[in-house]
This record gives structure tokens, sequence and C-alpha cells, in this order.
């Protein structure tokens, strides 16, 4: 299995948080929940995504296709004490689903050892371990609890990427696979600067780590100017600042569309219509 596959699909199998550190200050999944008139902390077990990489179609094929990379637990997290009851039936789906990869995020570091399954051992070859890391902080709390754990693939989520982060030292030991970062978005989103971002995909570029600016966030600062980038746009914008590394070669012309288009502060900007780039 290709554990480097684009991170296209979202399994959510319970919805709703409680706000753990600084990087929920703004959290997109409170503020939706409230455009819905909901509440962002009532916690819950997903109705009809609960069991959803091993449901199938009319065919008999899985919805979820062999080789797919899955995110999970994108409007929650995956080991909050609320969902304690529940998470042993979701390692029992991941178990039985060894050809789909998940990546698993989480700001709770400190619950992971005591939250995994019995049959763990030295990991799984299907599950990433990775922490969230929005400041140097929570970087420097997280992250060495994550290398303390046995585990196949383990990464870094600087997200929503709040503060300047060296993580240096820790990419040294080896043992961190791939590290993503991405702005804030929506109401209230804090800024990002180019130079925060430099620094950390130069700081992967020294160790060899693959390293992914996934999204510019609403408000991208660089050299003292500042961009308000909707949300269709920071996708493109992000992978056109070439801080990638390894580094991608290629143009993302954005298309007319784009900008007239409704779901523009919404949509990922390329999942929705193909039209950001090819």
């Amino acid at each position: 299995m290709d554990k480097t596959l684009p991170l296209d699909k979202i399994w959510n199998p319970w919805h709703g948080c409680r706000k753990y550190s600084e990087g929920c200050q703004n959290c997109y999944m409170f503020y939706l929940d409230k455009q819905r008139d909901k509440k962002g902390d009532d916690i819950y077990k997903t109705k009809t995504n609960f069991k959803l990489p091993l449901m199938k179609n009319r065919e008999g094929f899985y919805k979820i296709p062999s080789g797919s990379s899955l995110r999970v637990c994108m409007t929650s997290d995956f080991f909050l004490e609320e969902a304690d009851a529940w998470r042993d039936e979701v390692w029992d789906i991941i178990r039985k689903r060894s050809d789909v990869h998940f990546w698993l995020l989480t700001k709770r570091a400190n619950r992971i050892a005591n939250n995994l399954p019995s049959d763990w051992n030295e990991g799984w070859d299907n599950v990433s371990l990775n922490v969230s890391a929005e400041n140097q902080k929570r970087a420097d709390e997280r992250i060495p609890i994550l290398l303390d754990i046995p585990a196949k693939h383990k990464g870094i989520m600087v997200a929503p990427f709040i503060g300047p982060v060296n993580i240096s030292e820790y990419l040294a030991t080896g043992k961190i696979e791939k590290v993503l970062a991405d702005g804030e978005n929506y109401e209230g989103a804090r800024p990002l600067y180019y130079e925060w971002v430099k620094s950390l995909c130069e700081q992967c570029q020294h160790y060899n780590i693959p390293f992914l600016f996934y999204g510019t966030g609403n408000v991208f600062i660089k050299d003292k100017k500042v961009y308000h980038i909707c949300k269709a746009y920071q996708r493109v914008q992000a992978l056109r600042s070439g801080l990638q590394n390894p580094p991608i070669n290629k143009e993302y012309p954005i298309q007319k569309r784009c900008a007239t288009c409704y779901r523009k502060n919404t949509c990922n900007g390329c999942n929705w219509c193909g039209k950001c780039y090819q």
C-alpha cells in the first residue's frame, strides 16, 4: 500500500469535540456547526458514516476501494475522551480493512498510548499516527510523546499554523514520516506568515522529509503584505509558493470559474470542479 496517496477521503465515525488548546480557538467545525444552528460540543456517534469503510455498493464492492487513504475524525479528535466507548469498534473496522490506509490526527497525544488496540504491538502497517502542533509550545508538548509510541507511520500536522515552529530536533530522530502545514480559515482566522512556512519547509528539506504546504489560510502575509485569500484559492496559492518538499515543478492556473463559483468560500479549491489546477 502506498501511504503517500492523496488524503482525498474523510471518515467521521463521530462528530463534535471540546476545545483543547490554542489551535481550537477558531475551529472550523464549531463555525460550520453554528451556521447550521448546531453546537460543536454536542458529541455523538454518526449514524450513516460510522461503518463507512465496511459499506458496499449494489455490486458488492467496497465504497472505499482498496488502496485508498482515509482521514479519520476531521470533525472531532480520534482520542477524544467522550469517544472511548466507540473506539474499539473503530479499531476493529480498521483491522478488517488492512487494504486501506487510515490517517489519524489528535491534539490529545497524552491519550494515545492507553487507547491503542491490544494487538497494536509495534504498530499497524495501515495506520499513521499524527499530532497537531499549532505552535512551538504544542510541538514541544506533543511530538516527544508521539516519538515514544511504537508505530509504523508517524507524522506532524502544523495546523492551524499560528506561530513559528522549529521541529528540527524531532525530525533528526528519523521517526517522522511526513509534515503537513495549513493556515486558519473562517471567522477570526489568524494570519500565517510566509517566513514560518519557509523555515518549516527548509527544516524538512534538511532531513529529507516530505513536506506538504496544504493551504495558506484566509490571511497570508509575505514581505509585510497582507493577502486575504478565499477558501477556493488557498491550496492553489500554497502550491504556487514552491514551499513543498520535494518541490513541485508545475503550474497551477486559477480558472475564471473559481472567481465566480458560488462555492468559492467553502470548497477545497480542487475537489469540486477540478478547474483550479490540473
